[in-house]
């Protein structure tokens, strides 16, 4: 693993931050939205192809994860953490890309923490 972090701190953190539930993302995946924002090398935007990894990751036992996945989710929780240091719009931030672009990677920002 190239993160100096923990499979603990990580783990952590992806939990924390990836609040949205596989079936919850996959249905957001379809949406024009998701498909609107991001940046696009041949025709799925990175974001895209990350939601499509996180909802592997999260239905794969936290013991049967790969090294690579591993990865991914450090790569996820960096992704989210600078997003959302960033702030949101000030205003309709249910409509911004910057909201579209977390959901993506499978944090959606207006959810109240349960």
């Amino acid at each position: 693993m190239s993160s100096s972090k923990s499979k603990d701190e990580i783990w952590d953190e992806w939990r924390d931050l990836v609040n949205m539930a596989p079936a919850e993302l996959e249905d957001w995946l379809e949406t024009e939205e998701s498909k609107s924002v991001g940046d696009t090398d041949d025709d799925e935007s990175t974001g895209h192809k990350s939601g499509r990894r996180i909802v592997k990751i999260k239905r794969t036992n936290k013991d049967d994860l790969s090294d690579d996945q591993w990865d991914h989710m450090a790569t996820v929780v960096g992704y989210i953490k600078r997003h959302l240091s960033q702030g949101g719009p000030d205003n309709n931030a249910e409509e911004s890309a910057w909201r579209y672009s977390l959901m993506n990677w499978g944090h959606d920002p207006l959810k109240e923490d349960s």
